[in-house]
């Protein structure tokens, strides 16, 4: 072994079990001050985590209802010192999806804050024949003050979650997001995480790091429909830009006809000004005709906002999201992204995102 690779190992880098031995370990709920728990509804104050009230999500339909308890877009932030980070989880099921590896349904990754930018350290890797929750450690490998991010799971419940630290570590609250008012995501399986290789990889996660904001993740696989409760939901809701993104889950494209420029107009009446994204799917094939056909209604709703005078409105065409190069290799399935395919649409998405609140700014 190279010394620079045994460097990696004893800092940690590929240091990771199950059973916590550690003698000195002091357990936290991350409900607690000085953690702060971003992207998830009223996490302090309800039982489990959810990431809509339960009123919202019976409302909406049962499909969203059996989806709206999936941390997708949980972080907890917090700052610490400690040499190790430990974790217990508990979970009511464990997701099993064909088309996602168990560390993006059940697992936890960690970010780093390090030269103005979050950097991925490790994951919590849920062992194969988890039943009901796991416990896991992290060794950084030092003793260094370390600004951290943990992103939660993105298509599994959680019924309870506490962290592990050094008895004698240091801890305090997260110096915040540049960008503190979340931008709201709504949309599909896609918009969920389908299928990144880990919680930190969706488009969303992706851009957050970028801009240095917080987010909101209202991604629910295949009921994203645009409902009026969720829709309603989502005006009283104090954001800094919403992104659109339901294109996949209208069930036929008179559907979406019927339901997506009453969307934008529910938005709009409530945030006179913050910017809105429309997003049609991410789909190179231009031969399908009902493809083509549900963008050009996306790019109608925007094009008669944008002739009614509103200034902060934006489209992103989905067909040139994964670009023009190797944009088969974008999927894990033909039809959801997998990390590349993520890192490609952060990279379209968030470019329109930065520019719309630059302009919000002047």
């Amino acid at each position: 072994m190279d010394a620079k690779l045994a460097k990696r190992v004893n800092e940690g880098y590929f240091k990771e079990h199950y059973a916590i031995t550690e003698k000195d370990v002091v357990f936290y709920s991350v409900k607690q001050p000085p953690f702060s728990i971003h992207g998830l509804y009223e996490p302090e104050t309800k039982g489990d985590f959810r990431r809509l009230p339960d009123r919202v999500a019976i409302g909406t339909s049962d499909g969203v209802a059996g989806l709206y308890r999936n941390t997708a877009g949980g972080r907890i932030r917090f700052v610490t010192d400690s040499e190790y980070l430990a974790v217990q989880v508990e979970m009511p099921y464990i997701a099993n999806r064909s088309i996602m590896p168990l560390l993006c349904t059940a697992g936890f990754d960690i970010y780093l804050r390090k030269n103005g930018r979050e950097r991925y350290r490790g994951s919590f890797r849920p062992p194969v024949d988890m039943t009901d929750g796991f416990e896991s450690c992290f060794h950084f490998g030092n003793r260094d003050e370390k600004e951290i991010t943990l992103y939660m799971p993105l298509y599994n419940d959680l019924s309870r979650l506490t962290l592990g630290l050094s008895k004698d570590a240091k801890l305090s609250a997260h110096p915040g997001y540049a960008i503190s008012k979340p931008v709201v995501y709504y949309g599909s399986s896609i918009t969920q995480g389908a299928s990144a290789s880990r919680p930190g990889m969706s488009y969303e996660g992706i851009i957050s790091r970028r801009l240095n904001g917080d987010f909101i993740n209202l991604g629910f696989a295949g009921n994203a429909k645009g409902e009026d409760a969720i829709v309603r939901y989502i005006a009283d809701l104090d954001f800094c830009a919403f992104v659109c993104d339901y294109d996949h889950n209208a069930p036929t494209a008179q559907y979406l006809q019927n339901t997506h420029e009453k969307l934008y107009k529910t938005i709009r009446a409530a945030h006179k000004v913050e910017p809105i994204l429309l997003v049609t799917r991410p789909n190179p094939y231009y031969s399908n005709q009902n493809l083509i056909q549900r963008r050009n209604i996306v790019y109608s709703t925007y094009l008669h906002g944008i002739q009614s005078g509103d200034k902060n409105l934006y489209f992103v065409d989905g067909f040139a999201l994964l670009g023009s190069e190797d944009t088969e290799d974008c999927f894990a399935d033909g039809t959801h992204p997998n990390d590349l395919g993520f890192y490609r649409m952060a990279g379209g998405i968030g470019s329109v995102l930065e520019l719309a609140l630059e302009n919000i700014n002047e």
